[in-house]
């Protein structure tokens, strides 16, 4: 899979995506460290050890680089940064059930800028799964012959 790049000073307005949320009932915000466990063990559970291992690492960072959406008392979505690398934006996801509500637009918006509050310029998307997604919601660029990129010589499972 292939990295894209964010010019993260050329990003579209936060408030609807967040507004567009509000109105579905559903809270979208930066974790707590009380709920690491909670969202880490949901995070291995619904997509996987890697992510999970990634959303861990978030938690060290000061505030922590994740956010959730929260749905009736339930997650519903996550997204990560500076997890694999600085600069990269990920993992990231959405309950099947959950998607086509702006959910995953909204958390990446809030990552996004959050990475411009912290003085980034730009953000690398590792290893992209849905390319047409980020082009359309930030307007990504593929970063040619990107790929395995960092993620090269990862050991799996």
């Amino acid at each position: 899979m292939t990295d894209m790049l964010v010019k993260l000073y050329e990003l579209p307005d936060l408030h609807p995506a967040l507004e567009s949320q509000w109105v579905a009932g559903i809270d979208v915000r930066r974790v707590m460290a009380p709920e690491k466990h909670i969202v880490v063990d949901w995070v291995r559970e619904t997509f996987g050890t890697p992510w999970a291992s990634e959303c861990e690492i978030t938690y060290a960072h000061h505030p922590p680089s994740c956010f959730v959406a929260i749905q009736k008392g339930q997650l519903i979505g996550f997204a990560c940064f500076d997890s694999i690398r600085r600069g990269y934006f990920g993992p990231t996801g959405v309950i099947e059930v959950a998607r086509g509500q702006g959910t995953g637009k909204a958390l990446l918006l809030l990552c996004l800028y959050d990475m411009v509050a912290r003085g980034y310029g730009y953000a690398i998307i590792g290893g992209v799964g849905p390319v047409e997604f980020y082009s359309k919601a930030v307007g990504a660029q593929i970063i040619e012959e990107s790929s395995p990129g960092v993620y090269r010589g990862m050991l799996r499972d």
